[in-house]
């Protein structure tokens, strides 16, 4: 039977649509192709990918957009193309397949599944003739066509196995008994001596090229040191806590991972010395870097950090941001085809566009002639400021001027250029990482256009996303249109900016809808045995395992954040089983936390936050604003916070008289000492040593 024709066109994601003229006959992931397979009792190949993706750009243009190719296709296959940020439920079970199955794993991800959606062969990026000792696509193709054919029962051998083996290492979180001395302040020095190991102390970062931000990582190490503070004034090693996690920080803001002109960051460098981005530009990671930045101003007061939040949070705005203050998903790494093309800079260009400030200009962003990269230039400051400006011998307030009234023109320059591709679909759980960015970017800085516009977001969200049933979501939103089930990852986001954005509003109803929200969850995506959560809801059908997810990858684990959102609720809530179940999760995965920091980064900020204890904070006055907006701005890592203008039900509000003055009560498991006028009185008590105990 021949092919119907791409069926493409009419889906929203973007990644989809740039497959929808190819000659294959592409199907979107649904029943309609699920028992085309069955019918017509052919394998399906899923082919995986993500708008921003440059080797699925490059497959494509090679393999999918040849005749001889996708007639192949056509004939012996039902293809699918699947948007791994629409269905990341999917993009998990056949990801660990193919790593199951070769050792690695990446994106083009091309797997094959029988008619019943098994998978039993798959791999990556495969070349239209065969290289870089990889097979080329048509010799798979024909490969798993003709086994399909002719070894049909130990294909389907293969994929029980192979199902049987993914399930076999889901299962996992048994809470291992005697684990009552688990969470201890000794075990904390271990998560650090094993960040450590992996630390470059010249470039900052954890591990070898290609460097990923890491910032639950440098999350942790703030955190680390502020405890340090706290419960050991005499610790030998907190001068190394702190490089550590601000080193990290200062090379990517001073690298070309970092865009010098427009601001934000892009995922990864391909280098040690964050010089040489993949340049495509993510939400998720710009977020999670304004969260941890806005830790890191809170403690250091560092000016470095707030002008990078303004500037990554102004990129957000003007090129991420949909009118309706939704947040878009990503910047495409190509334009014109070629990687980078966007951002780079040539030597000419400069001089053209900067006049007479381009030789001071080029100097401090390392722009030459020759270049740094492919013969164009990416910008990164080889020196700090103050070095630049005593080895140049130039004013520090007139190179400020120079180099902001350069980096506008270049950008007005470079706003003429074709611009990257635009993932324009909307997802809910970047949009509440975008938003807890953004709470805590006003809590650090005070600036009230970040309140605002977190607040604009939080109803965008609530209104555009939410589903039929009370406390459901849908992941994805693009032209008015919501849609497929939100994921456990897109909840606990959520979750965990409603408890931010109460903070800094002091509007409770926020808190109310975060409870009901987390109802729904432990409903409809708990694993009864283990207490932790699928990553999938249990009414679910198309999907051939649940999965649950426990590392923090690019994101952080939605296993970690519900555990951490379980924890604060217990407490502004007076639900203690709840908190019971958020350490019970911490302390089932074991010693993995403390072995293997930089895969449970997250997870390693909640242990430290169960070892430290979490301080609980009331502010409550007739005008308690400026008290509250003082507070926000302290580094305060491990605390609920309630603000009110009057007595009510909430439980750390109860028995708290009205008083004619805004007062300060700090608290642990609901055990208050007296209140305080003012915040110094607050941190004065929270440093004292009655409060480590």
């Amino acid at each position: 039977m021949t092919g119907t024709g791409n069926q493409l066109i009419h889906e929203t994601s973007p990644y989809l649509l740039q497959h929808a003229h190819n000659p294959v006959d592409w199907h979107p992931w649904g029943e309609k192709a699920l028992e085309k397979a069955k019918q017509e009792n052919k394998p399906i190949l899923v082919s995986i990918g993500y708008s921003a993706c440059h080797w699925c750009h490059v497959m494509e243009k090679e393999s999918f957009e040849d005749e001889k190719v996708a007639a192949f296709m056509n004939r012996h296959f039902i293809n699918i193309k699947i948007d791994r940020e629409e269905r990341p439920d999917l993009d998990h079970i056949y990801m660990d397949a193919v790593q199951a199955m070769t050792g690695s794993g990446g994106w083009p991800l091309n797997v094959f599944l029988t008619p019943d959606t098994r998978p039993f062969y798959g791999g990556t990026y495969y070349p239209p003739q065969k290289a870089f000792n990889r097979p080329s696509w048509m010799d798979i193709l024909q490969g798993v066509a003709q086994a399909f054919e002719e070894k049909r029962a130990e294909i389907d051998e293969q994929a029980e196995n192979l199902t049987a083996h993914l399930r076999q290492s889901n299962a996992f979180g048994i809470q291992a008994p005697g684990q009552a001395d688990y969470f201890q302040l000794e075990k904390l020095d271990e998560i650090f001596e094993n960040i450590m190991k992996q630390a470059d102390q010249e470039w900052g970062g954890f591990g070898r090229a290609p460097k990923f931000p890491q910032t639950f990582i440098i999350q942790f190490l703030l955190r680390y040191k502020y405890v340090n503070d706290l419960q050991r004034p005499d610790y030998s090693r907190k001068a190394n806590i702190e490089k550590a996690a601000l080193l990290s920080l200062d090379k990517m803001i001073q690298g070309g991972i970092y865009d010098q002109v427009g601001g934000g960051f892009a995922r990864y460098s391909t280098d040690t010395e964050w010089l040489v981005p993949h340049f495509e530009k993510m939400l998720y990671d710009n977020a999670l870097l304004i969260s941890v930045l806005s830790e890191a101003y809170q403690l250091t007061h560092k000016e470095l950090y707030r002008e990078t939040i303004s500037d990554t949070i102004g990129f957000i705005e003007r090129e991420l941001m949909h009118f309706q203050k939704g947040f878009y998903s990503a910047l495409d790494a190509d334009s014109e085809g070629v990687e980078g093309k966007f951002y780079v800079w040539n030597w000419e260009e400069v001089k053209a566009v900067l006049k007479e400030d381009s030789m001071l200009f080029s100097s401090y962003y390392g722009i030459s002639e020759k270049g740094n990269w492919e013969g164009n230039n990416i910008l990164h400051i080889p020196i700090s400021e103050e070095e630049f400006t005593r080895t140049n011998n130039v004013d520090l307030t007139r190179l400020k001027t120079i180099l902001q009234n350069g980096k506008q023109k270049l950008l007005a320059a470079r706003e003429k250029r074709i611009r990257p591709g635009l993932d324009d679909k909307i997802l809910l759980g970047w949009n509440a990482l975008m938003n807890t960015a953004l709470c805590k970017a006003y809590a650090a800085t005070g600036h009230e256009p970040y309140r605002q516009l977190a607040l604009d977001n939080m109803r965008f969200i609530v209104e555009s996303f939410a589903g039929k049933q009370e406390g459901s979501f849908y992941h994805t939103w693009k032209n008015g249109q919501a849609k497929y089930p939100a994921f456990l990852d897109d909840y606990a986001y959520l979750v965990e900016a409603l408890l931010h954005i109460q903070e800094i509003s002091a509007d409770p109803s926020w808190l109310s809808k975060a409870r009901v929200i987390t109802e729904y969850v432990i409903s409809q995506f708990s694993e009864e045995d283990t207490g932790f959560f699928f990553y999938t809801g249990k009414d679910q059908k198309d999907i051939v395992i649940r999965k649950k997810e426990v590392y923090d990858g690019a994101t952080p684990s939605g296993n970690a954040v519900m555990a951490y959102n379980l924890c604060q609720l217990s407490l502004l809530l007076d639900k203690p089983e709840w908190g019971n179940r958020g350490r019970d999760m911490v302390s089932s995965l074991g010693s993995a936390i403390t072995k293997y920091p930089t895969s449970f980064g997250n997870w390693a900020c909640l242990y430290q936050e169960i070892v430290a204890g979490t301080l609980e904070i009331v502010v409550l006055g007739k005008a308690p604003t400026p008290v509250h907006n003082e507070l926000l701005a302290r580094y305060i890592p491990h605390r609920v916070m309630m603000v009110s203008t009057a007595p009510g039900e909430w439980p750390l509000l109860s028995g708290k008289p009205l008083h004619t003055k805004t007062k300060l009560w700090l608290c642990k498991n609901y055990s208050c000492r007296e209140p305080v006028d003012s915040v110094d009185e607050l941190i004065a008590l929270i440093n004292s040593p009655e409060a480590a105990n």
